[in-house]
């Protein structure tokens, strides 16, 4: 242990290098504003030269003042003393003084690198490794990793009980735990791996997947801006829960460009209210739903017109229910996109209506080219032509699966009886607004077959006007940014051209999810983390790495595994190990690196007595930790569960039900009807797996009788 004298001189000198930086960040931002009004006085010149400097001068010295407002709570938060005997501080970004010499070193700079990777194994010529904590501008707390002792040079101090423990045993807080300064080695290697082709990441709960992920999102950012800011990085998790949990991850490195989305999510004006049960999940996650939504986006409209009958010239014309079927089916080929090929559909009644009025000798005949405008300008016509082939939104289309008759079509020869019944269940009661995470996937493949209505011809913009119909923009940024249709976080919510996809939880992901996926990547490096143990899926495994692999490509692969457990104590994960072991027995686990002398509590009460069991447990842990409490419940009983705690107004708690619970951590979870969750599906005991391994201190399970 240190002594106080000691740790107090080094926080006092690490505070003078602290307030050295912030003296100089307040010149900077100084500079920045002035920056940015001095190239605004440029444009009293009047020249289109000095306007082009001008917006330079004003993007990138307000970008640059973002920057700093951004990165001012917990700036810098490492220190190496190296053998030559330079000492480097690590930070969220870079930081140089007055004549140019190095304050701070980016976290994501080559120069870095060694915070990470250094060990005591391989020094990496760093002697000493200091962790350094922060509140506002004054340090709080440091801690001391000694790796080189032979080269430490006398009167060197060592304080703290090791970095990474010590940042371990700390509470959550609502979002994801900012570990930035406690990346080790293993991970460190997959958050630099080569930023092309895909970077797959393995490991157990609890041993930084996540942290990897996002790290590696902001690293990529860093490392070549005008590839990935510009082509944009998609960062892709298992719920809206989860996505909350990590916003404010890249913020806190330092990066805004990234997009962040749940699977539920990825549809454009859709938001997922709901998870599917287990075999409803597989269902629609499978490819077969795919030549289910073909027969579908093929089909004739629900109450489409039976016939089309119209007066001409003292003329009947008619055209049958066949007649029809034959134009749209004529207009309709394989592979043709139905709001794409809607034109050719009208050109063909058009044609058999010319046809008829030929046949039958009308009088005063016109022309062709006149025979349709006359046509055309009747409102009836016009009518009908909208009712016999509208334009389709995907959400139209997936309603009619609710129409048994239809989905029994759909789905003859695709699927079974016992699976037509389980879907036909699920969309009987499905409403516009409800609907599953698996149906969004099946919205964006039909929003793909559907394709989008032709456009058409417009005249050329006035190229000073963004894009919109804003009138007048600023400054030739604003212009710039326009016509790049919202590059740097300012894309359209349907962009899918990415440069980089992160996939999170990707054990998930199902079949037709990757579909959705690999349509917004096709031109993308990737970043797919996950843990094969932790999936839910209980659809065909070989499937779903055919659709995963048809999504990633034939782009070269760079494959980490992580198996060091950093979230749990070592009391909790031998509970979690215990359930897991029971489906894999020989699975390789990570192994849990700390100890906090408390074990798990257990419990089992009569049912009728589960309420109260589940909120004095839940009293109990809010009591006992100052972070985050979560509650997760079996998928079926989440809205029961939310009410038994209806009256708890913690802001620290969160009730999730299992799939929600995917990849988020709680200071103390009360896991409620183990037993249940086990038995739910042929998943069941990794979906136990993954609820138990949420804890970082207190674990409680609550059985019912």
């Amino acid at each position: 242990m240190t002594d106080h004298t000691t740790l107090r001189q080094e926080i006092e000198a690490e505070q003078r290098h602290l307030d050295r930086v912030y003296t100089r960040l307040a010149q900077l931002r100084r500079s920045a504003e002035l920056a940015e009004k001095d190239g605004y006085q440029l444009a009293r010149v009047g020249n289109f030269g000095a306007l082009v400097e001008r917006d330079a001068m004003v993007f990138h010295a307000a970008r640059r003042r973002h920057t700093l407002d951004a990165e001012h709570e917990g700036l810098v938060f490492g220190r190496l003393d190296l053998r030559s005997g330079q000492v480097l501080h690590i930070g969220r970004l870079g930081v140089r003084g007055e004549h140019a010499e190095p304050l701070v070193i980016d976290w994501r700079a080559p120069a870095a690198a060694a915070f990470y990777q250094a060990t005591a194994a391989d020094p990496r010529n760093v002697v000493r490794r200091r962790v350094i904590s922060s509140t506002g501008e004054r340090v709080t707390r440091i801690e001391d990793d000694l790796l080189d002792p032979a080269a430490a040079p006398d009167g060197m101090r060592v304080v703290g009980d090791g970095a990474l423990l010590a940042t371990l045993s700390r509470t959550t807080g609502r979002g994801m735990r900012d570990i930035v300064a406690t990346i080790q080695r293993e991970q460190d290697e997959a958050i630099r791996s080569p930023a092309g082709g895909v970077t797959m990441v393995s490991g157990g709960p609890g041993t930084g997947k996540t942290a990897v992920a996002l790290h590696r999102a902001a690293y990529l950012l860093y490392s070549d801006r005008n590839r990935f800011a510009g082509g944009g990085v998609l960062v892709v998790g298992p719920s809206a829960v989860f996505v909350e949990y990590i916003a404010s991850v890249l913020p806190s490195l330092g990066e805004n460009a990234a997009t962040l989305q749940s699977l539920g999510s990825m549809f454009d004006g859709v938001t997922a209210s709901r998870t599917d049960p287990a075999a409803v999940a597989a269902i629609k996650g499978s490819l077969r739903m795919r030549q289910v939504l073909e027969r579908a986006a093929r089909d004739q409209v629900p109450d489409a017109p039976g016939e089309l009958r119209l007066l001409y010239r003292g003329e009947l014309l008619r055209l049958t229910a066949a007649e029809l079927e034959t134009i749209r089916t004529r207009a309709l080929p394989p592979g043709a996109r139905r709001n794409e090929v809607r034109r050719a559909g009208f050109d063909g009644i058009f044609h058999a209506l010319w046809s008829q009025v030929q046949r039958l000798r009308v009088g005063r005949l016109p022309d062709q080219r006149t025979f349709e405008d006359e046509i055309a300008e009747r409102s009836e016509f016009r009518d009908f032509l909208r009712a016999w082939w509208p334009r389709l939104h995907p959400r139209h289309v997936l309603a009619w699966l609710a129409r048994p008759e239809r989905l029994r079509r759909y789905t003859a020869g695709l699927l079974s009886n016992a699976e037509f019944r389980l879907l036909a269940d699920a969309y009987r009661t499905m409403g516009t607004d409800r609907f599953s995470v698996g149906d969004v996937a099946m919205l964006d493949e039909l929003d793909n077959l559907l394709g989008r209505p032709a456009q058409p011809a417009r005249r050329k913009r006035d190229p000073y006007q963004l894009i919109g119909g804003v009138r007048e923009v600023t400054t030739y940024a604003d212009r710039q940014r326009a016509s790049r249709a919202g590059r740097d976080g300012e894309r359209p919510s349907d962009y899918r051209e990415y440069a980089h996809v992160v996939v999170d939880e990707s054990q998930d992901v199902s079949p037709m999810q990757w579909r959705m996926l690999g349509r917004r990547g096709r031109l993308a490096s990737w970043t797919v983390v996950g843990d094969p143990a932790q999936t839910a899926w209980t659809g065909d495994p070989a499937e779903l790495s055919r659709a995963r692999n048809k999504a990633l490509g034939r782009r070269p692969r760079h494959e980490f595994t992580l198996s060091t457990n950093y979230r749990n104590s070592a009391e909790i994960f031998a509970v979690a190990a215990r359930a897991i072991r029971e489906v894999f027995p020989d699975l390789p686990l990570p192994v849990a690196v700390r100890s906090t002398g408390v074990q798990p509590v257990e419990l089992t009460v009569p049912a009728a007595d589960l309420p109260e069991a589940v909120r004095e447990a839940t009293t109990k842990l809010l009591a006992e930790v100052e972070g985050t409490v979560g509650v997760i419940a079996p998928v079926p009983r989440l809205a029961e569960i939310v009410d038994w705690l209806a009256t708890t107004t913690d802001p620290r708690l969160q009730v999730v039900d299992t799939m929600q619970a995917k990849g988020m951590e709680y200071d103390g979870v009360v896991l409620v009807a183990p037993a249940q969750i086990r038995a739910d599906s042929a998943a069941g005991g990794r979906t136990l797996y993954v609820a138990l391994s949420r804890a970082t201190q207190r674990l409680t399970t609550i059985d019912e009788m």
